[in-house]
Formats: structure tokens, sequence, C-alpha cells
């Protein structure tokens, strides 16, 4: 038998054809920062003012919020009030109403706190006990008025 010879040229089939643009997106360094969601992980006192990512705080600069709307997920429309402190070096807290919040959704120590930031100062919020399950609450409280409210209307866990 002949063995024959062939001689290739070329990148090979269906690579290298056309204009020789990439279609890779652009390094992440190039690409706009927008922090939607991050977490929290609850290694203090649950009830005292909890600090958010630096990156977070960073990306509200310029538009910093006197105050943010906390809304459990899966938990009814209930908004609640939180007031937010910036320290002056780029550290961002919630405060005052937090500890409502956390009682009312049982946020405990080693709980992780996980954030999705849903704009117009809304924040949608998920909480994950210490085994990294995801606490499901409901709420028959169509109230969402909770500056009148004196007292803590804890969503119910339905376990």
């Amino acid at each position: 038998m002949a063995s024959t010879s062939r001689t290739r040229t070329g990148r090979g089939r269906g690579r290298g054809r056309g204009s020789g643009s990439s279609s890779l997106p652009p390094p992440p360094s190039t690409l706009p920062l927008i922090i939607e969601e991050f977490f929290i992980v609850v290694y203090e006192d649950p009830l005292v003012k909890k600090e958010l990512p630096k990156k977070f705080a960073d990306y509200l600069d310029g538009k910093e919020p006197a105050k943010v709307y906390l809304r459990a997920a899966d938990c009814g429309p209930r908004l609640w009030t939180v007031e937010v402190l910036f320290d002056g070096q780029g550290r961002m807290y919630l405060d005052k109403g937090w500890e409502k919040f956390a009682i009312a959704h049982g946020v405990d120590f080693g709980c992780y706190v996980h954030f999705k930031y849903e704009g117009d100062d809304v924040l949608t919020v998920k909480v994950f006990d210490g085994t990294m399950c995801r606490r499901y609450y409901y709420s028959d409280d169509e109230d969402t008025d909770d500056e009148s409210d004196d007292d803590v209307k804890p969503c119910i866990h339905p376990l």
C-alpha cells in the first residue's frame, strides 16, 4: 500500500475562521462592579448592629441610604425598616431595627444571613442555620407598617 502524506495548513476544523475577533468576555477587572448578593456570618451577639461587606458599602458610595428595608424571603410582603450607619471609613452597619428583624427571624450565633439587593434600598433576606440549612418561614401578617408596632411579630417557622 502506498502511503499518502497530506500537509495540513490552517488551525483545524471550525476554529480560527472569520475575522479573528474573540467572543470571550472582557476580563473581570474591566467589568462594572455590581454587588447584588452577599452574606454575613453571625459570630457575635446577633442582636447588635451588623457590619455589611465593604464592597457593598463601596457599591453604594455616593448614594448611602439612611434606612434600608428588609424583606424576609417567603415571609409575606412585610418590609422591616432598619437604620443604616456609615462610619466614614467605608464601613456600613445595620443598626436600629435590626434587633427586631433578628428576633423575628431567629437569627442566632452561627447563622449565615444572605442578602440580595433589590434596588430602592430594599434587601431580601434568607437565614441559614449553623447546619447550612435554610430556615423557611411564613406569615399571615399583611401589615407592612412596622413603624407603629412596638411588639415584634415573628414569622412562624413551619416545622
